[in-house]
């Protein structure tokens, strides 16, 4: 076994015993409670920001490459093991997606989530997000079509958008094949990922393609980032302004793009007849003012939108559904407004 891998399993087990204490002593270990912008930060998760200060350098600090194996790192060590029905890896139009279904699913037509992943549109794949991808089946009884689209820098925009629309299409055309009913589908993502769902939903309501609903996750909407929150957060609650700076210029490195529909959403016309929304937020995040902006805009066009901010949580709380407390309990709310959003 290499020095690596004896490390990263250590680090997963200190994590993990930490993340079981009480919280008092969470606080305790964590240092003096981070209050800002009139929130507390929940005590484990200051306490994963300590922990993570003790151990290696940040994602983007390094070469992408290995910034790719960091973060696949942090999402097995707050993964865990999510027990699941069923999981198989196909083609989803030409691009690689797994699909996921819940225990006890039958062979009649269920409800379908197609996700996108976050990671900066430069970081990510279906492993990264396993863990989240099952909880949120086996908690909201959906099947999730999980979709690998190209990263940047070696992909620019637009690859992922590319991407995420070819395989919704996809999806449209083959519901007998993945068991969905066509009146039941949705498109979902965090980050990165909010931003591409955001963008299908967008295009469906143009072409007219079924869409019952999008679950935007701390969505990055705006390239901009000209808010309050990106200037309170940029530092020290895990995604840093370096980290932003970093993904756009991955990504977009042509600055005339970055303000197009189809990278920042936020400036897309809104169409008729747009699926309903429901967009979550984190208090200490730099996407929480852009996200809840767009989720105000939605509203103001007429979309029925439901904006949820988990005032004590970070930026990638939705990776941590197998440590902790608070954390999984944000996602498995999450699931349930999925289950209720696409119930029969």
């Amino acid at each position: 076994m290499s020095e690596r891998t004896l490390q990263e399993r250590a680090e997963t087990v200190v994590m993990r015993a930490a993340l079981r204490l009480p919280e008092r002593v969470q606080r305790v270990l964590g240092g003096p409670a981070k209050m800002v912008d009139g929130q507390t930060l929940a005590p484990e998760t200051q306490l994963i920001l300590r922990l993570m200060d003790l151990g290696g350098p940040a994602a983007e600090t390094v070469p992408v490459p290995k910034g790719r194996r960091i973060i696949a790192h942090q999402c097995r060590m707050s993964g865990g093991e999510v027990p699941i029905g069923s999981v198989r890896d196909l083609d989803a139009g030409g691009v690689p997606a797994r699909l996921y279904s819940p225990q006890g699913a039958g062979a009649e037509a269920a409800a379908l989530l197609v996700f996108f992943h976050g990671g900066g549109f430069m970081y990510g794949d279906l492993d990264s997000h396993d863990a989240s991808c099952r909880a949120l089946s086996q908690r909201a009884g959906v099947r999730v079509l999980a979709v690998d689209y190209r990263l940047a820098p070696e992909h620019p925009f637009p690859a992922a958008y590319d991407d995420a629309l070819t395989a919704y299409r996809w999806v449209v055309g083959h519901t007998a094949e993945l068991g969905a009913d066509p009146a039941r589908l949705a498109v979902g993502g965090d980050s990165a990922g909010g931003n591409l769902a955001a963008g299908v939903a967008l295009v469906a309501a143009l072409e007219g393609l079924p869409l019952a609903f999008q679950m935007l996750v701390y969505p990055a909407t705006d390239n901009q980032r000209a808010t309050r929150s990106a200037e309170l957060f940029g530092t020290g609650f895990f995604l840093s302004t370096a980290f932003m700076d970093l993904a756009t210029d991955s990504y977009l490195p042509d600055a005339s793009q970055r303000l197009d529909p189809r990278a920042s959403p936020a400036y897309a016309e809104i169409p008729d007849g747009l699926a309903p929304a429901y967009v979550a937020t984190a208090g200490f995040d730099p996407l929480r003012d852009e996200g809840e902006a767009y989720a105000r805009r939605l509203a103001e066009a007429g979309v029925p939108v439901d904006l949820r901010r988990f005032s004590d949580q970070i930026h990638s709380f939705f990776n941590v559904v197998g440590v902790g407390r608070r954390s999984p309990a944000a996602v498995a709310e999450i699931a349930d407004r999925l289950r209720v959003a696409l119930a029969p």
